[in-house]
């Protein structure tokens, strides 16, 4: 048969079936969590701990000790480690014994062997044991022992339990209401409470940060003005990344902290130079109004510096050095596209702006760079302008193939006539 039922009259029951029925109370300290039983304490003085008296359940086997009990902590290591104080039951030697399970130095404290049928460890405490040390004190010493599960029950006044332990609950009927009994007397789970009898009540209560849906909110006004208030930057969102000024004016006596000379910054002029004016562009000058520049007279080709200053184009060979053949395709020359377009507007001194001139012809730059990137000009690492003076220099080529393309047809235009003439 599979069922087997005990204890009964005239039947044998062995140790583990014993063993079964009375684990179903739970290992522990068969006492109060107040009480001394089984507690572990130190002295000092040595490596040694003591235990005292009591009576506990592990695993199913009661064990019962009536005198105090001297524990040795094995020999301190160089690094802290943690101990374990326990009731160990091995069912093979039928012994329940205090044992201490040595930790690993600088670990967690070591595991509890706990099986169903051989070695059970019961935990009494952790002992910490510093480096090097040569004692054991009772700030060395933590509590860790369990209990076996408290009472829980429903009684009438004249019916509570006559030993109670701490922590025992129950339902009184008399009352009509749960209590514990807390070391010293029952005491209500959950007493009424008057306002008066709360002690330590702070003066004001702050409201914690929450929210309110505005359906909550009565006698809201329809329109809610601000009032005068402030913010801090940090509280504004979506702030944009400049601040461009709107249109106004100061009076030069408001203006702090002014310079006291002011070196003019990049700007343009109008039509004309006058004398020891400088350009950022060559805009232009009055002199060829009135003289004429044909000739061997003092007119230069000039090039205009990046600060506005001139210089003269020089091409004597008394300016150059290591001069050398340049190759150039003149199919570079032939992707060349003239272009026509409008000037953009530009700021006058005063900050008006003057519309460009429209219906200019000329070449896009940026196109120019693509096959002869020798005469773009450039300013601040960018694109700028080009050498047109240069253009010239870039048809040569492709006059020269023309023309030696042209030889070459008139010669064979001539050689075909003679074959002609002499057929």
């Amino acid at each position: 048969m599979a069922i087997t039922a005990y204890p009964f009259d005239s039947q044998a029951v062995t140790e583990t079936q014993f063993s079964y029925l009375f684990r179903e109370l739970s290992s522990g300290v068969a006492a109060s969590s107040d009480s001394p039983a089984f507690r572990v304490s130190a002295a000092g003085t040595s490596m040694a701990v003591t235990v005292q008296p009591g009576f506990a359940l592990v695993r199913g086997h009661a064990v019962l000790s009536t005198a105090v009990e001297t524990v040795t902590i094995p020999a301190a290591d160089t690094a802290t480690r943690t101990d374990a104080v326990v009731l160990r039951l091995d069912p093979t030697a039928n012994t329940i014994t205090l044992a201490v399970l040595k930790g690993v130095p600088g670990s967690s404290s070591p595991a509890l062997t706990q099986t169903d049928s051989g070695i059970y460890e019961l935990r009494l405490a952790w002992v910490t044991v510093p480096g090097n040390t040569t004692s054991i004190t009772a700030s060395n010493v933590t509590e860790g022992r369990q209990f076996t599960r408290g009472y829980v029950g429903s009684w009438w006044n004249s019916t509570r339990p006559t030993s109670p332990r701490l922590g025992d609950l129950g339902f009184n009927r008399s009352t009509s209401a749960w209590e514990f009994w807390n070391g010293s007397a029952w005491a209500n789970l959950a007493p009424s409470v008057s306002w008066p009898s709360v002690t330590d009540k702070p003066a004001a209560f702050p409201p914690a940060a929450h929210t309110h849906s505005w359906s909550q909110i009565s006698d809201a006004p329809s329109t809610i003005a601000p009032s005068a208030h402030k913010h801090a930057w940090s509280d504004i969102t979506s702030t944009p990344s400049a601040y461009p000024p709107s249109s106004h004016s100061h009076e030069w006596s408001s203006i702090t902290s002014k310079p006291s000379t002011f070196p003019p910054s990049t700007h343009y002029h109008g039509q004309y130079l006058e004398s020891g004016d400088t350009i950022a562009w060559a805009n232009g000058s009055k002199q060829p109004h009135a003289r004429a520049v044909s000739g061997s007279g003092t007119y230069y080709a000039v090039w205009v510096r990046g600060d506005g200053g001139f210089c003269r184009n020089t091409s004597s060979i008394k300016f150059k050095e290591n001069v050398r053949d340049f190759v150039m395709d003149p199919a570079d020359v032939l992707a060349l596209k003239p272009r026509v377009y409008d000037r953009k507007a530009q700021l006058d001194e005063d900050g008006t702006a003057q519309e460009g001139v429209k219906g200019e012809v000329g070449l896009i730059a940026e196109e120019v760079a693509v096959h002869l990137p020798w005469i773009v000009n450039y300013l601040d690492g960018e694109i700028d302008g080009l050498r047109y003076d240069l253009l010239g220099v870039a048809l040569l080529p492709v006059v020269q193939d023309q023309e030696a393309r042209i030889k070459a047809l008139e010669e064979r235009l001539s050689a075909l006539e003679g074959q002609v003439s002499g057929a």
